[in-house]
C-alpha cells in the first residue's frame, strides 16, 4: 500500500510537562494544533488541526480520533478515523527547563493520500465497473462540522459490502463500494454525487446533512440511480420514484422525549436551538406542534449557521428567556461546542436538555458537559437491539479496538446496504424505480427490533440519557 508521512513542529516557551498538561485544553490554541481532549487517558476522544503542505500553500486538516497511547510529559498517540484512517504521534521534546519542541508525525495511507489529492483540487480516475461487479456509492462527511457523527459510516458500509459478498453477492456478482467526502458542503456533495454517477454506481447512499442531500437529489434527478438517505431527516417532501429517505424523524423523537421529560422535570418553557437549513426548520416545526400538546410553550428560538463555534449570544438569549427545557437540533461539531459552552455557563443546573442528534461519537467529544442530556434514537451501540453485541464484535474484529463507536447515524447505512442487496439480489441491473419498489416491499415485511430486521422507514425508538459519559437506554418509546 502506498503511504507517506506528514510532519510538523513548533517550539513553545514552556517546560515539557506544562505543554503536555495543556494538550486538549481550549486555552492551548493553535500552537498545540488546536487539540480538544477532555482527559489525557487512553480511549479519550480527541480533535486536532494538522497543518499540511509547504509554507506557501499550507492549509489545515482536522483529525478526529482517540488516544491509543500516552506517555506523561513525553508523547501521545492518536488513532484517527477522519478524514482518513491513520495514526498520529505527538512528542514533547525538552529543550531546556522552559522550552519544548512539539513534533507531530502523521502516517498517511493510500486512502489518506487520495483524500488529500482531491481536497487540494486534484483529479483521480476511477476504473470502470467490471462485468462481474455491481457498484454502489456512499456520500459521507469525512470533514467539516458533520464529520464527528459520521466517523463510523465508511467502516460500516465496508463491513456490509464485505458480508454481502461473502454471502454470494448480487446474482453472483460482487458488490463494489465507492466512498466520497462531501466536506459538509452541499456544492461539494453535488460534485461528488456526479462523480459517483459517472463511475457507474447503481445506487447512492447519502449519509449527509439534509442540505447536502437536497443538492445530491438535484443533480441526480435525471439519472437512473437509486438515491437513499439512511440517516435521520425531516422528510419534508414526498419521495420521488427513485428517492427513499429512511431513519428517525424529529416529530417522533420529540414526542418520545417531551412527555417523559415534562413529567420528570415539570418544565413548561422550551427554547429551541438549531441551524439555518431544512433539518432544523423541520425539527422546530415539529416541536411547535408537540410542545403545546404537552401543556408547554416555546419561549424562544435561534438558528445559527452550520459551523458556528461561539454560542455565547445564544446562551445569553436562553438565560434571559426563562426557559426550563432546551432542545437542540444542532449536529456534529456545532453540538459539541454548544453543549460544552452551556455547561461552562452553568445551564446544566438551571435547565433540562434534550438533543436530537446525541449519538455516541458526539457524546464522546462533548465529554462530561453532556451529562444529563436526553435523546431518543433508533439504535445505540450498547442498546437492547437484538444482534447489537454481535455486530459490535464483528466491527471491532474488522477495524480494531480504536474504531469509532457505532451509532444510529452509521449503523443505519449498514442495514440499508444489506436490505438493498437482499431486495435487488435477483435483478441488480433493474432501474432505480424498480429498485426502490423492491426495497420498500422488502422492508414492508419486517417490523422487528433486531439488527437486520428493523423497519428503517419507521424505526422504533429508545429513550436514553447521558450518564457518566455514556448513553444509557432507560426505556422504549411507547
Amino acid at each position: 500500500m502506498t503511504s507517506t508521512t506528514l510532519t510538523a513542529e513548533s517550539v513553545v516557551e514552556l517546560a515539557a510537562h506544562e505543554v503536555y498538561r495543556m494538550f486538549g485544553r481550549p486555552e492551548s490554541g493553535s500552537w498545540l494544533f488546536g487539540a480538544r481532549c477532555e482527559s489525557l487517558s487512553v480511549g479519550a476522544a480527541v480533535r486536532l488541526t494538522l497543518p499540511v503542505g509547504p509554507d506557501t500553500q499550507r492549509y489545515e486538516v482536522e483529525l478526529l480520533g482517540r488516544l491509543s497511547a500516552v506517555r506523561p510529559d513525553a508523547m501521545v498517540v492518536i488513532e484517527h478515523a477522519q478524514p482518513w484512517r491513520g495514526r498520529l504521534r505527538l512528542t514533547f521534546e525538552k529543550l531546556g527547563r522552559s522550552r519544548t519542541r512539539l513534533r507531530v508525525r502523521a502516517d498517511v495511507s493510500n486512502s489518506g493520500l487520495e483524500w488529500l489529492v482531491r481536497h487540494t483540487g486534484g483529479v483521480l480516475s476511477v476504473p470502470p465497473v467490471r462485468p462481474d461487479a455491481v457498484r454502489i456509492g456512499v456520500v459521507t462527511s469525512k470533514s467539516g462540522p458533520a464529520a464527528i457523527y459520521s466517523m463510523a459510516t465508511e467502516y460500516l458500509a465496508e463491513l456490509a459490502v464485505d458480508e454481502v459478498n461473502r454471502d454470494g453477492g448480487l446474482d453472483g456478482r460482487r458488490l463494489e463500494l465507492l466512498v466520497v467526502d462531501d466536506a459538509t458542503d452541499p456544492e461539494v456533495a453535488a460534485a461528488e454525487a456526479r462523480r459517483l454517477v459517472r463511475a457507474g454506481c447503481r445506487a447512492i447512499f447519502a449519509c449527509t446533512t439534509s442540505s447536502s442531500f437536497a443538492a445530491i437529489e438535484d443533480v441526480t434527478r435525471a439519472d437512473d440511480v437509486l438515491l437513499v438517505q439512511p440517516v435521520m431527516n425531516e422528510r419534508g417532501t414526498h419521495d420521488t420514484a427513485s428517492v427513499l429517505r429512511l431513519g428517525e424523524q424529529p416529530s417522533a423523537q420529540i414526542e418520545a422525549v417531551a412527555r417523559r421529560l415534562v413529567q420528570s422535570t415539570g418544565g413548561r418553557g422550551w427554547y429551541l436551538v438549531g441551524e439555518g437549513y431544512s433539518w432544523s426548520y423541520g425539527a422546530h416545526e415539529a416541536a411547535r406542534s408537540v410542545v403545546p400538546a404537552m401543556r408547554g410553550r416555546v419561549v424562544g428560538e435561534t438558528f445559527t449557521p452550520l459551523g458556528t463555534s461561539d454560542f455565547g449570544p445564544v446562551i445569553e438569549k436562553i438565560q434571559r428567556s426563562g426557559a426550563e427545557i432546551v432542545m437542540s437540533s444542532l449536529v456534529g461539531s456545532d453540538e459539541v461546542e454548544f453543549q460544552r459552552q452551556c455547561a461552562a455557563a452553568g445551564l446544566r443546573s438551571s435547565v433540562s436538555r434534550m438533543s436530537l442528534v446525541m449519538d455516541e461519537s458526539t457524546c464522546a467529544h462533548i465529554g462530561s458537559a453532556a451529562e444529563g442530556i436526553w435523546t431518543a434514537l433508533a439504535y445505540f451501540q450498547d442498546g437492547p437491539a437484538t444482534g447489537a453485541g454481535e455486530l459490535l464484535t464483528r466491527y471491532q474484529d474488522a477495524y480494531g479496538r480504536w474504531a469509532p463507536p457505532i451509532s444510529t447515524l452509521s449503523e443505519t447505512v449498514y442495514e440499508a446496504i444489506h436490505q438493498y442487496a437482499q431486495a435487488v439480489r435477483r435483478d441488480p441491473d433493474a432501474g432505480a424505480r424498480s429498485q426502490r419498489r423492491a426495497l420498500l416491499q422488502h422492508r414492508g415485511g419486517r417490523g422487528g427490533t433486531g439488527v437486520g430486521a428493523r423497519d428503517l422507514l419507521v424505526p422504533p425508538l429508545y429513550l436514553a440519557e447521558v450518564r457518566a459519559g455514556a448513553l444509557h437506554v432507560f426505556d422504549e418509546a411507547g
